[in-house]
């Protein structure tokens, strides 16, 4: 990745967090056990910098709904606190991803130098090739 990462960290405290009942296998304990997380983060109302709001608002996710709260679903452990974990983690790197600046690529032209020895080359190459052909007496 080519660019400068800015520190933007989220506060747990701006993140909400639903139990839920996972889905998939895992027996009764997956019908009887909310271990599942919602955790509902509003870009708009968070203490982000603006740009970085701006950026992740930007992005074409499917997870952010059209009035700026992203949604993301954690369900991989069978533990309430691991999948909190999980969903934080995996909030954080969204925020990073969006503050990532690319650096500007300035245009250079090739030197004079660079160019004699390309077309010198080239030039190498193509008789080469010319003498490739048939053999006539």
């Amino acid at each position: 990745m080519n660019g400068n990462a800015v520190a933007a960290t989220i506060l747990p405290s701006e993140v909400e967090f639903i139990a839920i009942r996972a889905q998939g296998p895992g027996g009764q304990n997956v019908n009887k056990v909310s271990c599942a997380v919602h955790a509902r983060f509003d870009v708009k109302a968070s203490s982000l910098p603006v740009w970085v709001k701006e950026r992740l608002l930007e992005m074409r996710d499917t997870r952010i709904t059209r009035e700026g709260v992203l949604v993301l679903k954690a369900q991989q452990s069978r533990s309430l606190e691991q999948n909190k974990e999980d969903a934080l983690q995996r909030l954080q790197a969204l925020v990073d991803a969006a503050a990532v600046v690319q650096t500007v690529r300035r245009p250079t032209k090739p030197t004079r130098g660079s160019q004699r020895r390309r077309l010198d080359e080239k030039t190498r190459s193509g008789q080469v090739k010319a003498l490739r052909g048939r053999v006539t007496e």
